[in-house]
């Protein structure tokens, strides 16, 4: 990943690293990852997560 400063404007370039960072979803595998997580609370996070996901997509689709 690579990011540009413009003009030493560093703040602005700590933000698009931020963003970008954050689409990548790099912060959510970092908090993840700080403790451990037992096999079947991993299960169950990913299946809530399954889920919401497709809540979402039926969501938006309706819309349509």
């Amino acid at each position: 990943m690579k990011i540009e400063v413009k003009d030493n404007n560093i703040e602005q370039a700590l933000r698009v690293l931020k963003r970008k960072l954050q689409r990548d979803g790099f912060f959510k595998v970092v908090k993840l990852k700080s403790v451990y997580e037992k096999p079947s609370e991993k299960k169950k996070r990913i299946l809530q997560e399954n889920i919401k996901r497709v809540k979402k997509l039926n969501k938006l689709k309706n819309r349509i």
